[in-house]
């Protein structure tokens, strides 16, 4: 018994898809029921055989306008209502299944909403077949000949397969055979299921004409749902109870003793990174009667359930995997090559997806609602993830696919990163209620065919020569025809064939001797000898004749060979040379492509710089504008200011001019009183004078006093300013000695802003350094600091302030100034009338008086320092 060895899938290599791989856009088709009725409102309309269009039904408003907006869509074909399951299968399917046999993988599936015969387009109906019996029916049909014995492939488990040898397989049957525990695979000898009896008419069976001879295929199948995100295998075996269902409503399993509910499935990724479910039931098929009877042996566990929108409305995504597995003959032609490297594993998924819902119209409460949630958000995912790829690749991202985020898409995923074809069917209901839905269905359709998926390269499995199989069937029929020429078994492999060749032979007679005298015997047996021998002879020359004419047919067929050989090899050398230019171009292209991606790249900087310039120009733009316009503002509330200031100051101007007038005024009118009081004095003294020297004379007349109004007359004439009265005695200027007249150095910080009042009360400092604003120069010179500062009193005169303070270095080098006193210095004029009134008369002499506060040392600082270089 040879050791079995383990074969693998076709993707193997798990590196990184190059860059300039060959990519082919994602096939959509869009597929037309028929209306129920014909009373039904039409929203959709074929414009041709790729394009379909799209229209508002009479009820809805398409935009504000209220004008019904059309739309239209273009797929790679569109099939109208009258569209047959063949016509259909021929333009979709078949170039699929040609694939599968040459070893490469696909994915069709059926995408639409509920009640658009997604269904009907994939398993169809008796008399009129779909996509997947049709498939399996030309996969049959074109690999019959060809199918290795059972068991011979035989499923690892993880996603592989491993290749018996005949004795191995022969062991195996007999095993499952005498095995009645274990459930047998239905036989292709059964009578077929009633559901599948009529599907294909023999006129619509076709198959491919491009298979491979020399090679052994074996066809294994696998049958899964997806249910709430859930996977579960259909062709799992469990113990059912016919008197209780199996699940209840919504799909909640009975746990009982006698039934299991199945467990659900989990994925997992193999050696060559691509996805599968673990522990999935595999069962190898030899006929499509026998594929029809596993499919529809899963497809009665498969959960439907009955809705506002479909009576038989699938509530799970149904996947169907045709796995087919081939491995070459071996040189003779006879048995499969026992190498685990050439043993090639291709796929073909067929998807029957759920159908998309709204809750609003199907009404669902409970698990049906639950159900139907689940089926959008495994759509949605999967729109999701068309969306991330069609982004990836027009826009050169590298956004991460949310494979895993649904189950449908997580398994799928080798097929959209190029581990083979994908097809998509849309299905749409004409019907003006599913309006909306179709839409959505349509924009997705659209965004799907902008999908693009690597091409599956094609690489020969083995190097042997061709027609192995046919040259081995060639000898076993010319060695069959020349036993049966002879009159023997026509089967050469006949185990009974030695025996029949020896019974040919004449019979030897009786070699026992009684008679010492008998020579008959011996005769006898010498002529029944030299018969034997001559026809061993004739027999050993015709077999010498056969072989030798064999020998020159090989030898013919090795010199055809060899010159075939020598041309194949000519051609071989040629497209070598080939492939060289071409890998010359390859790599030129991909450092083409480098620089270009790299120049590119450089752009993107450049405009991602330049933008960046441009939003910070405009910016300081921005910046600039609003400090003009605040700078503005600043300038007009200044100039508005300063106005304001000035009709203040000229306002103040003019009160205080006329209250020097008034007091000027008042001033003289006083002192005229005062003079006309004396006059009449000294006019009563003469009198009373004359009066006493002399005769009574006659009485004079009083004087009389003079008019306040003449007084008042003669107050305006007078000027503003009047000259000082003679009775006034002269003010001799002398100066007030100052405090601040000491030994020390000052710095006399009087400000250019201080008017110049001509008066006795200005301070003397001697030794002294005049400024107008402080200095660190000056300051570094002196030991005291004075500063002379001008201010209106409460009475309106000018009163100035001497701050002193002392001079002293800081730490960093600079000086600062304590101030310690304030000394105030005012000067009253005695004309002028006293704001208090005092306790005796009214007509007080007028004092002058000169004041000085010292309040106590002020602890304010002030600081001239003097910043130091780091």
């Amino acid at each position: 018994m040879q050791k079995t060895s383990k074969g693998r899938t076709p993707r193997r290599p798990g590196q990184k898809k190059p860059s300039n791989t060959e990519r082919d856009p994602v096939g959509v088709y869009c597929r037309i029921r028929p209306l129920i009725s014909e009373d039904e409102e039409c929203c959709i309309e074929m414009i041709s055989s790729t394009t379909i269009q799209l229209h508002a039904p009479d009820g809805l408003k398409a935009n504000r306008n209220g004008e019904y907006k059309e739309t239209q869509y273009s797929f790679k074909k569109v099939f109208g209502v009258n569209t047959t399951q063949m016509e259909l299968f021929q333009d979709v399917a078949k170039p699929l299944v040609n694939d599968l046999i040459h070893c490469k993988n696909g994915l069709l599936f059926t995408y639409g909403v509920t009640g658009s015969g997604k269904t009907f387009t994939m398993t169809g109906s008796p008399g009129e077949g779909g996509l997947l019996p049709r498939s399996l029916d030309m996969l049959f049909n074109s690999i019959g000949p060809f199918q290795a014995k059972r068991y011979v492939f035989k499923p690892d488990d993880k996603n592989g397969m491993e290749i018996q040898s005949q004795v191995d397989a022969l062991l195996e049957r007999q095993k499952r055979d005498s095995q009645q525990s274990v459930p047998k695979t239905p036989s292709s000898r059964q009578k077929a299921d009633p559901e599948f009896a009529d599907m294909i008419s023999p006129e619509e069976a076709c198959k491919s004409e491009s298979v491979d001879e020399d090679c052994c295929f074996s066809v294994f199948v696998s049958y899964i749902e997806i249910y709430n995100n859930y996977i579960y295998d259909l062709l799992e075996d469990a113990p059912f109870d016919p008197i209780r269902p199996k699940w209840l409503d919504g799909g909640t399993p009975i746990r009982n003793k006698e039934f299991t509910p199945p467990q659900s499935k989990v994925l997992r990724e193999d050696q060559n990174h691509n996805m599968y479910v673990a522990g999935c039931t595999e069962v190898e098929v030899k006929s499509t009667e026998e594929a029809f009877e596993i499919f529809w042996k899963g497809q009665k566990k498969r959960r439907i359930a009955n809705t506002q929108l479909n009576r038989e409305s699938s509530r799970s995504h149904s996947v169907f995997t045709v796995k087919l597995v081939q491995a070459p003959l071996d040189a003779d032609g006879d048995h499969i090559l026992q190498d685990k490297n050439q043993v090639n594993v291709s796929q073909l998924c067929l998807v029957d997806l759920a159908g998309s819902e709204r809750t609003s119209r199907t009404r669902a409460e409970g698990s049906r609602l639950r159900e139907a949630g689940n089926i959008n958000q495994s759509l949605m995912t999967l729109r999701t993830c068309m969306e991330v790829l069609r982004e990836n690749q027009m826009c050169g991202t590298n956004k991460m696919v949310p494979y895993r985020d649904s189950k449908v898409t997580h398994l799928f995923k080798n097929y959209f990163d190029g581990e083979g074809k994908v097809r998509m069917i849309v299905c749409v209901n004409p019907n003006a209620d599913d309006y909306e839905e179709s839409a959505l269905v349509m924009r997705f359709a659209e965004m799907t065919q902008e999908v693009e998926v690597a091409r599956p390269v094609d690489r020969a499995i083995y190097s042997l020569p061709a027609g192995r199989r046919h040259k081995n069937q060639a000898f076993k029929d010319e060695l069959s025809r020349r036993l049966a020429e002879r009159g023997g078994p026509v089967n050469p492999d006949d185990p009974g064939l030695l025996n029949q060749l020896i019974e040919s032979l004449p019979a030897l007679p009786p070699c026992e001797l009684v008679d010492p005298t008998d020579d008959q015997m011996l005769p006898r047996l010498i002529e029944v000898l030299e018969r034997r021998q001559h026809i061993r002879q004739m027999m050993k020359e015709q077999f010498n004749q056969t072989a030798n004419t064999l020998q020159s047919m090989l030898q013919q067929f090795n010199s055809q060979l060899g010159a075939k050989e020598t041309f194949l090899h000519d051609q071989q050398s040629k497209l070598n040379e080939k492939d060289k230019v071409i890998l010359n171009q390859r790599t030129e292209i991909e450092r083409l492509e480098k620089k270009s991606k790299t120049l590119e790249y450089k752009i993107d900087i450049l405009q991602k710089t330049t933008g960046m310039y441009e939003q910070d120009k405009r910016s300081l733009q921005q910046e600039l504008e609003s400090r003009e316009q605040r700078l503005q503002r600043e300038l007009a509330e200044r100039r508005r200011m300063e106005q304001r200031m000035q009709g203040v100051v000229t306002d103040t101007k003019l009160k205080w001019e006329k209250e020097c007038e008034r007091r000027v005024n008042a001033k003289q009118l006083e002192l005229q009183n005062k003079l006309w009081v004396k006059d009449e004095k000294l006019k009563q003294l003469k009198a009373i004078v004359t009066e006493s020297s002399s005769a009574p004379a006659e009485r004079q007349e009083k004087p009389e006093r003079p008019s306040r109004e003449r007084d008042r007359n003669h107050a305006q004439k007078r000027s503003a300013s009047p000259s000082p009265l003679p009775t006034v005695p002269p003010v001799h200027p002398m100066h007030r000695r100052s405090h601040s007249a000491g030994g020390e150095k000052w710095v006399d910080h009087k400000p250019s802003s201080n008017l110049d009042l001509d008066t006795v009360m200005q301070p003397i400092i001697p030794n002294s350094i005049k400024v107008s604003t402080p200095n660190e120069k000056a300051l570094s010179k002196c030991h005291k600091y004075v500063l002379r500062h001008q201010e209106l009193a409460s009475d309106g005169e000018i009163e100035t302030k001497l701050i002193k303070g002392n001079v002293f270095k800081t730490r960093g080098g600079g000086q600062a100034v304590q101030f310690t006193d304030i000394e105030t210095l005012k000067q009253e004029c005695p004309m002028a009338p006293s704001r208090k009134r005092r306790s005796g008369s009214a007509e007080g002499p007028a004092q002058i008086e000169d004041l000085e506060n010292k309040p106590p040392a002020i602890s304010t600082s002030l600081a001239y320092q003097k910043r130091r270089k780091p």
